[in-house]
């Protein structure tokens, strides 16, 4: 792809002339979204938005094991704030991330700053090929997932979400990095990187994203599909049988990252695949969880543009195919 030229406007927080802008948009009130709501909101004004009311009440439960509820100002995409945001959070599954623009695109300046928190590598350059504003890539180690337990013992099964009282896990510490896929916009990745810091999230902006965001895309599609097919936690892939299933993904995805000119990380992709799944042992993967919650997962956003490029350098994958095959089995 060729390098995309930068335009000098976008390095502040750009809104349309005549139409000022107001805080950060935070669309998809799942954990990153409510974890991104509940940490800048001490910083940034904040709206999260759902396809139905978010909850008005947040908790966040810390690592520490500190609570702190605050109230957060919610809308759905009818209901929208009338003054447009300074930037957009999409924190949605991947495979929603474009009707959801679709669905904005009259209510956002052209110029509006995107900032895309999904998995895999499919939506990220969709995006940056398509939107004409600014669009910063994430990716992040945060640890987080949600607890819609009501608080309030006396909440009925007939409230509604928005009036409920709900939670947000923040389980791990981690570390977030955020750019341009072309290295553009460097000024207003810094000018983020400090507001999420200053929010407790610690971020830094890279020029490298893409190398990163590929990264994590080897390591997920190593764990994800594999414990969400067996209904496992992460650290169940040191058992066999599923050992050598995972060595066998990791020899597959190498020669991809290679035939990509992708560096491989420091001691290797075998080394940082085991790593992960060392410091992850006890975790249920956001695909698994999904899986468990019969919802739609990842799958195409993760293996998809894997083996995409196996088939463009020739590359045979079958244990990448086989996990394929088995998350997105043929409609009967």
């Amino acid at each position: 792809m060729s390098p995309i030229t930068q335009n000098p406007s976008h390095q502040r927080l750009a809104h349309a002339p005549g139409r000022p802008a107001h805080g950060h948009w935070i669309l998809g009130p799942g954990a990153v979204g409510r974890l991104l709501a509940m940490r800048l909101a001490d910083s940034v004004p904040v709206t999260l938005i759902g396809r139905r009311p978010p909850p008005v009440r947040l908790t966040l439960t810390t690592p520490e094991g500190e609570r702190e509820t605050r109230e957060l100002p919610g809308a759905t995409l009818e209901s929208l704030p009338p003054t447009p945001p300074t930037m957009l959070h999409l924190t949605t599954k991947a495979y929603g991330v474009e009707a959801a623009i679709a669905a904005l695109a009259d209510r956002l300046p052209a110029e509006t700053p995107l900032v895309l928190w999904q998995n895999g590598f499919s939506v990220q350059e969709a995006l940056t090929r398509t939107w004409p504003g600014p669009v910063l890539c994430a990716s992040t180690t945060e640890g987080a997932f949600v607890d819609d337990t009501p608080a309030d013992a006396g909440d009925r099964a007939g409230d509604r979400v928005g009036d409920r009282d709900q939670g947000i896990i923040h389980a791990g510490h981690g570390r977030t990095v955020i750019g341009h896929l072309e290295g553009a916009y460097p000024a207003l990745a810094t000018t983020l990187a400090g507001i999420l810091s200053a929010a407790e999230l610690p971020c830094e902006a890279v020029e490298d994203i893409r190398v990163r965001l590929w990264h994590k895309l080897a390591v997920n599609a190593a764990i994800n599909p594999l414990v969400a097919r067996f209904r496992i936690r992460n650290g169940q892939l040191r058992d066999r049988p599923f050992q050598p299933m995972v060595e066998a993904l990791v020899a597959e995805l190498a020669a991809i990252m290679a035939a990509e000119n992708i560096p491989s990380p420091a001691g290797g992709w075998s080394d940082r695949v085991w790593d992960v799944v060392e410091n992850t042992a006890n975790n249920r993967a956001s695909m698994l969880q999904d899986v468990l919650a019969g919802r739609p997962t990842e799958i195409d956003a993760i293996l998809g543009p894997l083996i995409e490029a196996a088939r463009r350098h020739g590359l045979a994958v079958p244990a990448l195919a086989s996990n394929y095959r088995a998350m997105c089995p043929p409609a009967s």
